[in-house]
């Protein structure tokens, strides 16, 4: 998702108008190709046959109110002028929230639900991340049985091509495409304005349905089946989650242009135009978004919307990318192997095992549900889950950030928490029918998640039992000198507390220390990005004996030569190729003594040995790097 921002960022603070039109048509690209292809078959869903809903006129401008009030309030209203208030430094999604909110709640028990409410919703995200490509591509390939049923055959082995293909591409970057996306994007929401405006100047009755009138008479007249149908109509704010989490790549002013101007305007004028066709001609509800179409034009059609979907399915590839980063730069989940596809671009990463790990998912889900009206019933309900979740979270901040009153906040909050849980509580019928997917993907991942935290709380506790006080260790080498060889050292350790237990083992065994010694520390901070003056600090513990302690946000990547050129500036001058570097390299014993079952210690101890080792994940030079075996039972 950063490609574009390479481009615009150096525009992105000025006032000016091209500024402006650059980085909208940017977010365009990037933050609505999720939401901007759902005409492909939201309304269609409404009206699937499970539901048993006719396609009567009553019926269409009920649903269609339905649609236009939920695009209103949930986009509009919720995430435009109210959740993207809450930004960690300028960053949005779930983590960065969750982050904010704990960096301002005291309270250990609030910060312990509400910890464990943001992982779950940032869990679930990786179920989205894996429902989408497959419902998207699908929606659109499923064009071709419109031109002749011949194509019918090829469908799903084609959809599965694209889906490969795609993936493969990850490793290449997607710079190079990424200057295509707005203007593709662009043409999508004019091309599908346009269809839908059409159908609308044969019959503009339709218009009528932006009353909420229609909507509450649809509820009046069906009951159960219009809660049922509230399921499907959710189809069209998936992709909600998305201006808020990429919010940090463009600023809130031309995502929001950019919803306003383009988006909005050619998704209603879509869905309405359906809805328009559909009066005129209830049988084109086996597929009305294609029917909109002149038969002329249908093929170049589905390009356009294989293109659209395609470039929806990499928004979301790219977010789960960096959902993983910023888990691992939390302490959320083991060490793994990110690369940087861009030299001037931090944010433009490819992390090859969560790249197979989703195309695998993917292909899977096409080859098993085959359709993409079978796969709606699989979507929805992770979204809506994070959605409730995200609301939760927004009215903590509401309340410890912006100071607003209770009651203010849970008039506000609670208006928006009532449609979020109508909207899951719809969803979760759809379990059995496929819903427990992306539920099952989130559980394990929340799973993984968790485990590795609380591991690394238990065998830090249990590290930190094997260590002594910096007061206690100058003492006793002053009674007891160790040999003192020429060269620098540095001990890598997670705590600033206390002496390295790698250093100790060190002296105990070999009985000496380099001349220079250093122990560096790298702390995740709950920001985004820490300002590069408030980077590296360093504390003279005793003579050439320094603490340094190198704080990073989560959306960044910490690299020793940075922390070295940083000591260098500050006069302490550690030599990247004349330094040592030595690492503690724990061996977990599990015992099953400790809050978490044994099996979950296995688990951990699991992710353990197959976390990337920091000689590679903070670009340390192996050929310096001691590692000194512990073995540590928790």
């Amino acid at each position: 998702m950063a490609f574009i921002r390479n481009r615009f960022s150096q525009v992105e603070n000025k006032p000016h108008e091209n500024s402006l039109l650059l980085l909208s048509l940017g977010a365009l690209g990037i933050v609505y190709g999720d939401i901007g292809t759902s005409p492909l078959y939201a309304l269609r869903e409404c009206f699937s046959p499970e539901h048993g809903l006719q396609v009567l006129p009553e019926n269409i401008l009920g649903v269609l109110s339905l649609i236009f009030w939920t695009l209103v309030l949930i986009i509009c209203v919720k995430y435009m002028w109210i959740v993207m208030n809450a930004d960690n430094k300028g960053e949005g999604g779930i983590l960065s929230l969750l982050a904010l909110v704990l960096s301002h709640t005291k309270s250990q028990n609030r910060r312990k639900v509400l910890f464990g409410l943001g992982l779950f919703g940032a869990a679930l995200l990786f179920g989205d991340g894996m429902i989408t490509p497959a419902i998207s591509v699908l929606s659109a390939i499923e064009g071709l049985k419109i031109i002749s049923p011949v194509f019918d055959l090829i469908i799903v082995p084609l959809t599965i091509l694209i889906i490969v293909v795609l993936f493969l591409f990850q490793r290449m970057g997607t710079g190079r495409i990424g200057y295509f996306f707005g203007p593709i994007i662009l043409i999508w929401f004019l091309v599908i304005g346009a269809l839908g405006f059409s159908a609308i100047l044969e019959h503009p009755a339709i218009l009528f349905a932006v009353s909420p009138v229609y909507a509450l008479d649809f509820f009046v007249h069906h009951g159960d089946l219009a809660f049922f149908v509230l399921g499907s109509v959710f189809l069209v704010v998936t992709g909600g989650e998305a201006l808020y989490a990429d919010m940090g790549h463009f600023g809130r002013r031309p995502i929001r242009w950019a919803w306003f101007v383009v988006a909005l305007p050619g998704l209603l004028l879509n869905y309405f135009g359906q809805g328009a066709l559909l009066l005129k001609d209830p049988a084109a509800i086996e597929n009305p978004f294609y029917f909109l179409a002149p038969t002329w034009s249908q093929i170049p059609l589905v390009i356009l919307s294989t293109m659209a979907t395609v470039i929806a399915s990499q928004a979301l590839i790219s977010g789960v990318f960096s959902i993983t980063k910023q888990a691992v730069q939390l302490g959320l989940a083991p060490r793994i192997p990110v690369i940087h596809t861009s030299s001037r671009e931090i944010g433009q990463i490819y992390i090859p095992f969560v790249n197979w790990l989703l195309m695998i998912g993917v292909v899977w889900l096409v080859v098993t549900f085959k359709t993409s009206s079978q796969l709606a019933s699989a979507y929805g309900i992770a979204v809506t889950a994070t959605m409730v979740i995200t609301t939760v979270l927004a009215y903590e901040v509401s309340r410890v950030l912006w100071k607003w009153k209770r009651w203010h906040g849970a008039l506000v909050f609670g208006f928006f928490l009532l449609i979020d849980l109508a909207f899951f509580t719809t969803n979760s019928l759809k379990v059995l029918h496929g819903g427990w997917v992306p539920l099952v993907i989130g559980a394990v991942i929340y799973l993984l998640m968790s485990t590795w935290q609380k591991g690394r709380q238990i065998l830090a506790q249990s590290l930190r039992s094997r260590s002594i006080p910096w007061d206690e260790f100058f003492p006793m080498i002053e009674k007891n000198p160790p040999i003192r060889v020429p060269g620098y050292a540095i001990y890598m350790s997670s705590e600033t507390w206390g002496v390295p237990v790698p250093l100790l083992h060190n002296l105990k065994h070999n009985k000496v220390l380099h001349s220079k010694v250093a122990v560096l520390t790298i702390r995740t901070k709950e920001v985004p990005f820490v300002p590069k003056v408030s980077k590296i600090k360093i504390e003279t513990l005793s003579k050439d004996f320094f603490l340094i302690i190198a704080d990073y946000g989560f959306m960044e990547t910490p690299k020793i030569k940075h922390i070295l050129e940083a000591c260098r500036e500050q006069g302490i001058p550690f030599p990247m190729q004349e330094t040592t570097y030595v690492l503690g390299r724990e061996t977990i014993l599990p015992t099953g003594n400790h809050p978490l079952p044994i099996w979950r210690e296995k688990l951990f101890a699991w992710m353990a040995r197959n976390a990337q080792r920091p000689t590679s994940f903070f670009k340390i030079p192996p050929n310096q790097v001691i590692e000194v075996g512990i073995q540590v039972e928790i």
